[in-house]
């Protein structure tokens, strides 16, 4: 009896194991083929070649490379797709494989630099005189930083990007609707399309077109301090979604967004970046807006308005942030 109930139990372990193994198998088969179907589309994006030297990326600082990664990300203000680039948004994505976590750190756009060959200007103005390349340089010489890499996207690929994991939900203020709405007045025409406006406050479920209008106010709140603010949380939300997206739906997100990305990473270290914070289950990201308002001020040099800071103290509490205990830095 005893001998017949273990063999009935043997059966079903066994049973349980093959159903086990299959499933495991069509798993693994769907993953290998997205990450096919990912590696084969990669050629979509528009790669460009920078210097990897580290004197023309103003590169000083070589600790931790293999730990944390550092890569640019700028987000371009052109109306039009033959104006010249200035990075309206200018962001530091570290990889940080000590603590295994994601962090963002904004770079407000006005602060008063030193960029290279053209003295001292705002920080976004690097882009325009001289590309990814001197806009690194500008953020690893000022920083002390070890950027090698960058990633670009504009009006039009971020709008993209927000639409292809299905818009996201944010909680717009009364005081930014006028703002707002603007904003998407003016990305509708450039488009030629009719405006979707925003008409109340609280948590809306924002489009493409919406999400950049909400990422590019302004003259509202805290002036650049809250874009910086709202770009993060926009971009926070987006990586919330990407990890949420069924992944069955990955091909078609890829189609939808790669052909507007500008990127000097290669396909192997993207995909190496990819299956990192897949394989860790990084669910959020950590986020800095520096300089931060201890240090610095606004203030009018030659009639032009400028955000002036103290270099070390920012390169210091970037530091901080990048390298250190991120738990000594909360998000503004």
């Amino acid at each position: 009896m005893d001998s017949r109930r273990d063999r009935k139990k043997t059966k079903k372990l066994e049973k349980r194991k093959r159903r086990f193994r299959r499933i495991l198998l069509i798993v693994t088969i769907i993953i290998l083929a997205t990450f096919a179907y990912v590696n084969a589309h990669l050629n979509n994006l528009k790669t460009t070649n920078i210097s990897k030297d580290d004197e023309s990326l103003g590169i000083k600082k070589k600790d931790k490379e293999d730990e944390i990664i550092n890569i640019a990300l700028f987000g371009g203000d052109r109306r039009g797709k033959e104006d010249v680039v200035h990075s309206d948004a200018i962001m530091v994505l570290s990889v940080d494989k000590v603590h295994k976590k994601v962090k963002l750190s904004s770079i407000m756009r006005d602060t008063y630099v030193d960029v290279y060959d053209h003295g001292m200007t705002k920080i976004n103005h690097a882009y325009a005189y001289g590309g990814p390349e001197l806009a690194i340089r500008t953020l690893n010489e000022n920083f002390n930083l070890n950027i090698r890499d960058y990633a670009f996207v504009d009006f039009y690929s971020f709008e993209e990007l927000v639409d292809a994991v299905g818009g996201i939900d944010m909680d717009i203020k009364e005081i930014e609707i006028k703002e707002i709405n603007r904003c998407i007045r003016e990305i509708a025409a450039i488009k030629n399309t009719e405006p979707t406006l925003i008409r109340n406050s609280g948590m809306n479920h924002l489009n493409g077109e919406q999400a950049v209008a909400y990422s590019r106010i302004r003259k509202v709140g805290g002036g650049d301090y809250e874009r910086t603010e709202r770009q993060r949380k926009v971009m926070d939300e987006l990586f919330k979604k990407g990890k949420d997206v069924d992944i069955s739906k990955y091909p078609a997100i890829i189609d939808s967004i790669f052909p507007y990305i500008e990127t000097s990473l290669s396909k192997m270290e993207i995909m190496k970046l990819g299956t990192y914070v897949l394989t860790n289950n990084i669910q959020t990201i950590d986020q800095a807006r520096f300089p931060k308002d201890e240090h610095s001020h606004g203030e009018f040099i030659e009639k032009v308005w400028y955000l002036v800071t103290d270099l070390e103290e920012t390169e210091k509490e970037i530091h901080e942030f990048i390298y250190e205990t991120m738990a000594q830095v909360k998000i503004d």
